[in-house]
């Protein structure tokens, strides 16, 4: 049986209404993931949202007799009151993480499921409170915000796999552990079988009979002889397919595949190994939501997040702060070696009652949906920031260590908790925005030492640190922008000093919408990437602590105009230069200008420190070249133009190609830059936006470059219908026009 349409019919649903009683043509045709209300990049209103909508898919279906038939959502804000063909499922309320309903005897010919999906703030929910929703500091859009699955399986067949690796440093009793869950409608007597493999090659397998009666049963395998199994580790994510199969009479009747990878992480009193081996680990805090979509990005777009903090940013560690994120996301982070902090919904709040329990239900069904992702090194059933509570805390140890023994436990106290006695986990984890002044004249982090009594990890820091008004968006003065680069690499350089720190979680990765405290227009700005997925130059201290053996890179945290409103020369004589070069050679119009150092002395425990460059008495309007040099030969080199004359607009997308049918969707970068290709900023006017083809356009039309600092992004997603190119025309009434070309397959 196909699996559900992404093509769905949508509107508001009136108060006292119900379902049936609206009629197919009141709605109007959305592709699932959606969200229930049109967005802006800004200055979003949950008042537009906090209503009750109506979902509905038609769809055809052949039941076979012995057939079962399930039902899974993978995530609805806030609450879901599905009805299939007039019979109501079990409703659901939390948004985070996947449900699933056994439609078995309900299919018809033709079907008919309506979703009620309710996006008023409902304070029994994690991680509401009794407050407004602008309480939490993240908006929560409703809509059928991730995928939908209709899936047919046997009478008989594996419900979930946890595949829990054993002895994994000890190749001669490398094992592995195959738990089962089997769902049996009715006694059987069936052969259980498992099997590894890595490719084409089957590593190895156990089987064993089981008799049993109906319903739901656990067992285990146990596969050893896998010395010749690799480990996962970041540089080398080996990842192998664990299979599972249900035999009746020699003929299979279920297959059930899980990935897992073998590693050992620990956090200890001295620090972090993986595989035995120590590692310092540097990395970000991460919010899923996007301008224009909320949460309602497929699969494509939410792997982009990882390899922008992976590839790009050189993050070793990612925290899911603070929700269950997106499976793909998380499949990104196995396959690109990024480490995660895994944590169900909270913030700053601890419920009693109902409340309390759909809590330690997302603690379940988190561990029991991620416990297979090699990245996967730390769960947090301490919701963030929340207060001390002996007896909520204990069983949710006790939760996690009944799901999955193999991983250690966390949670973030603020900092005014950092001696606190009451902590009942494995690892301390410490939101610390303790802070002094730096040579900038702006606060800088000076983090409280580490705990001696808890392996210690720096959860959050940096944050809003940029002075009074707290943001480091791109339209703010220079030294503000470039003052987020050295608060960042201050937290890093104290964290390096001290093997202590296990890790250190910077806040945060993106910017993201908010209601909640220092707020501009509805968004939070401490991202090193902005909204739209743009490193800003605030990420240039973690783009240049890449290897310099894997690439060379030279990324200023400043912008090189000497005429606009903005100039270069209000940075004095620290003027940053990103680069993990040995030494650096500054040219203006091609005359040597400065000759440069890292700035060892101010970062000693950063692997590359900034060079810091005086353009305080630069005047007219040169060219600078960088030429960054390593073992006495160049490696690199860069230039920026200051002459605005040969400014262009510049127009990429993030793939060459999406899949056809409205569920696929790929990034647009907008961008006004020098002669060379190095942002622009203070752009004037908007971007008007052209797009044929067989997709839509996700974003504003004429985008609001001037707004965004000259940089931005909109979203191509593919049509329902049609395949073929797509051409995306921007034209900007100062920088002229460009192109760029996306084929949906």
């Amino acid at each position: 049986m196909p699996d559900l349409s992404p093509a769905w019919l949508f509107g508001a649903l009136p108060a006292a209404t119900a379902p049936a009683a609206v009629p197919d043509r009141d709605l109007s045709t959305v592709a699932v993931p959606h969200c229930a209300v049109e967005l802006p990049w800004c200055d979003w209103d949950p008042a537009s949202w906090e209503r009750r909508w109506l979902y509905r898919n038609r769809f055809p279906a052949a039941p076979r007799s012995g057939d079962r038939h399930l039902l899974r959502f993978e995530g609805v804000l806030t609450s879901a009151e599905p009805v299939l063909n007039g019979v109501a499922l079990p409703a659901r309320s939390g948004g985070y993480l996947p449900f699933e309903h056994e439609v078995t005897g309900l299919l018809e010919t033709d079907n008919r499921l309506d979703v009620v999906v309710d996006g008023r703030f409902d304070p029994d929910t994690p991680p509401n409170s009794d407050a407004p929703s602008s309480a939490v500091d993240f908006w929560q859009p409703a809509g059928i915000y991730r995928e939908v699955v209709l899936r047919t399986v046997p009478d008989a067949y594996v419900r979930d796999v946890f595949a829990q690796p054993l002895h994994v440093l000890d190749p001669a009793r490398r094992a592995l552990r195959v738990r089962c869950e089997l769902d049996l409608a009715e006694p059987g007597d069936l052969l259980l079988r498992a099997r590894i493999r890595r490719g084409a090659r089957e590593l190895g397998g156990a089987e064993a009979p089981v008799r049993l009666p109906g319903g739901r049963h656990p067992v285990e395998l146990e596969i050893g002889g896998l010395a010749a199994a690799q480990l996962w580790d970041p540089e080398a994510p080996v990842l192998d397919d664990v299979e599972v199969e249900l035999v009746r009479d020699g003929r299979l009747l279920h297959a059930h595949r899980v990935r897992t990878g073998f590693r050992e992480a620990r956090f200890e009193r001295d620090g972090f190994r993986l595989n035995g081996r120590h590692r310092r680990l540097v990395g970000v805090n991460r919010h899923q939501f996007f301008p224009f979509a909320g949460g309602a990005m497929p699969a494509r777009v939410q792997r982009r997040d990882a390899e922008i903090l992976r590839t790009e940013l050189g993050c070793d560690l990612v925290r899911c702060s603070h929700y269950p994120q997106h499976p793909a996301f998380l499949d990104a982070c196995d396959e690109l070696g990024l480490l995660v902090w895994a944590e169900p919904p909270g913030w700053q709040h601890l419920g009693r009652g109902r409340w309390a329990e759909r809590a330690r239900r997302d603690l379940r069904e988190m561990i029991v949906r991620d416990r297979n992702h090699p990245s996967v090194v730390l769960w947090a059933p301490r919701l963030n920031e929340t207060p001390g509570d002996p007896d909520f805390y204990q069983r949710a140890e006790e939760i996690a260590e009944q799901l999955d023994p193999t991983r250690q436990t966390t949670g973030a106290v603020l900092s005014a908790d950092h001696d606190t006695a009451e902590f009942r986990h494995d690892v301390f984890g410490c939101n610390d925005y303790s802070a002094g002044t730096g040579p900038d004249g702006l606060p800088r982090p000076e983090p409280a030492p580490p705990r001696t009594d808890f392996p210690y990890v720096i959860s959050e820091t940096v944050g809003t640190l940029s002075g009074p008004a707290k943001y480091y968006r791109r339209t703010d003065p220079q030294p503000v922008q470039q003052g987020q680069a050295f608060a960042h690499a201050r937290a890093l350089d104290l964290a390096l000093a001290d093997p202590r720190y296990a890790a250190v979680l910077t806040w945060c990765g993106f910017d993201y919408p908010s209601g909640n405290g220092n707020v501009d227009r509805g968004v939070k700005w401490p991202g090193v990437v902005d909204l739209f997925r743009v490193p800003k130059p605030g990420a240039a201290v973690y783009r240049a602590q890449v290897d310099p053996a894997l690439r060379a890179v030279l990324e200023p945290s400043f912008h090189w105009d000497l005429t606009g409103p903005d100039p270069v020369h209000r940075l004095g004589d620290r003027a940053a230069l990103w680069s993990n070069a040995e030494r650096l050679e500054l040219f203006l119009d091609d005359a040597l200008f400065a000759l440069v150092e890292p700035a060892r002395a101010e970062f000693p425990h950063l692997p590359h420190p900034p060079f810091l460059a005086d353009f305080s008495a630069v005047r007219g309007i040169p060219e600078l070249r960088v030429d960054g040099y390593a073992a006495g030969r160049l490696v690199l080199r860069r230039r920026f133009s200051a002459d605005r004359s040969a400014d262009r607009l510049a127009l990429s997308a993030d793939d060459a190609e999406i899949e056809a049918g409205g569920a696929d969707a790929t990034r647009v970068e907008i961008r006004v830059v020098d002669r060379y290709g190095a942002d622009r900023p203070h752009p004037p006017g908007h971007v008007h936006l052209e797009v044929t083809g067989p997709a839509v356009l996700v974003g504003a039309n004429p985008f609001p470059l001037a707004e965004t600092g000259g940089t931005g992004a909109v979203w191509l997603r593919s049509a329902l219908r049609g395949t073929g190119p797509v051409v995306v025309t921007a034209r900007h009434p100062g920088a002229g026009s460009a192109q760029v070309e996306v084929r949906v397959r």
